[in-house]
């Protein structure tokens, strides 16, 4: 069987796109071992294949990703690989190094708009240094994929590549004994408002979605995952006083978390368009919404926008202003008929938005490399 190694600068215990990856692999007859680290918060992995997380000296910032490419490059070098799978731009340098060097085949998937991310914006000389790394490497790569449309159409006008799209889809995860409000401490008495995501970081609306609390009426709003915002939402929470209003709960792993969506009344997705690529986001939420049958609240993205008002599945915020988010989510919550109607369509979303048809993109580039 020939083996692959699949590389990403996280936990692993999160993302369900490089899992998705590393099973579509392991159908396609790979030996699969991903690569990741290992931070002193992490939580047990239990996979089907083989895993490594490696305990990094530096957490964050330049030394981070520079020890990380080291360590990740010597591990390349040392470990049998037909196929190298690299997930987003911080680990292409190793993998590439790597891949010339023991001359195996490279497949690279850019989970979003790397250059365009609101931590690089506004730091030129660093935003320069990885564009580099794109530019030198990107054309270079005969299968690129990537998460959406706009994106791949981006790129390619960039690069010149054909660039895959493999959207953020879960896969279909049935919960025999689904626990209760009770089992998990929801009130039973009031709506469920959820922002979920391991990235909710600054510019994704979580500040402004806690504050619109104070004007939604009989509702809770939990925020569920990890991110640099997190660390202020506390404090955000009791500044206005809405202790009773707010719920912050850290990464869960996707099972539990599942549990946690299925029950709530409104999934929110209101990321800020301040960057390109947030403007051209398509997260995982958004799907994992729309198979927990949940209705969402979003703001005017043009990926999320397309499905949200193709499939009839949720409202839309007119701008960041709290009362204005409170407003929507009153109308949606308020408003019985139009409300199941988003239920209704959420079942035809879910059907036809399905990952064994989104993983076909996956098995079809995978068999050149089998």
């Amino acid at each position: 069987m020939k083996r692959a190694i699949v590389c990403v600068t996280n936990d692993l215990v999160t993302d369900q796109r490089v899992h998705k990856t590393c099973c579509a692999l392991v159908r396609s007859g790979f030996t699969v071992t991903e690569v990741g680290r290992k931070l002193p918060s992490s939580m047990p992995l239990q996979r089907d294949y083989g895993t490594k997380r490696m305990k990094l000296c530096f957490k964050k910032g330049f030394l981070f990703y520079a020890e990380y490419n080291i360590r990740l490059f010597l591990f390349l070098l040392f470990h049998h690989a037909d196929l190298i799978f690299a997930n987003d731009l911080d680990t292409l340098a190793a993998a590439w190094t790597a891949k010339r060097i023991k001359k195996c085949d490279l497949i690279y998937d850019s989970h979003e708009y790397y250059t365009q991310t609101p931590e690089l914006i506004n730091r030129k000389f660093v935003q320069k240094f990885w564009t580099r790394i794109e530019k030198n490497i990107f054309p270079k790569i005969t299968d690129v994929i990537t998460v959406n449309e706009s994106i791949a159409a981006i790129y390619h006008k960039k690069y010149g590549n054909p660039v895959h799209v493999v959207r953020n889809i879960p896969p279909e995860r049935k919960i025999t004994n689904p626990l209760t409000r009770d089992q998990l401490h929801i009130a039973t008495d009031k709506n469920m408002i959820l922002m979920q995501g391991a990235g909710i970081n600054i510019q994704r609306g979580a500040e402004e979605a806690v504050e619109a609390m104070k004007y939604v009426e009989n509702a809770v709003l939990y925020i569920i995952g990890g991110g640099d915002v997190f660390p202020l939402l506390p404090a955000l929470v009791e500044q206005h006083q809405i202790q009773n209003k707010v719920v912050i709960l850290p990464k869960q792993t996707p099972e539990v978390l599942r549990n946690y969506t299925l029950l709530a009344d409104l999934g929110l997705s209101v990321d800020k368009d301040t960057n390109l690529n947030y403007r051209y986001s398509l997260p995982n939420k958004l799907f994992d919404y729309i198979h927990s049958q949940v209705p969402i609240i979003a703001s005017h993205l043009p990926e999320i926008e397309r499905i949200i008002t193709e499939y009839k599945i949720g409202d839309f915020i007119p701008d960041h202003n709290p009362v204005h988010i409170a407003q929507v989510i009153n109308n949606a919550l308020s408003n019985k008929k139009r409300y199941q109607s988003w239920k209704d369509n959420l079942q035809k979303a879910a059907d036809q938005l399905n990952w064994p048809e989104e993983e076909k993109v996956l098995l079809t580039i995978f068999e050149k490399y089998a």
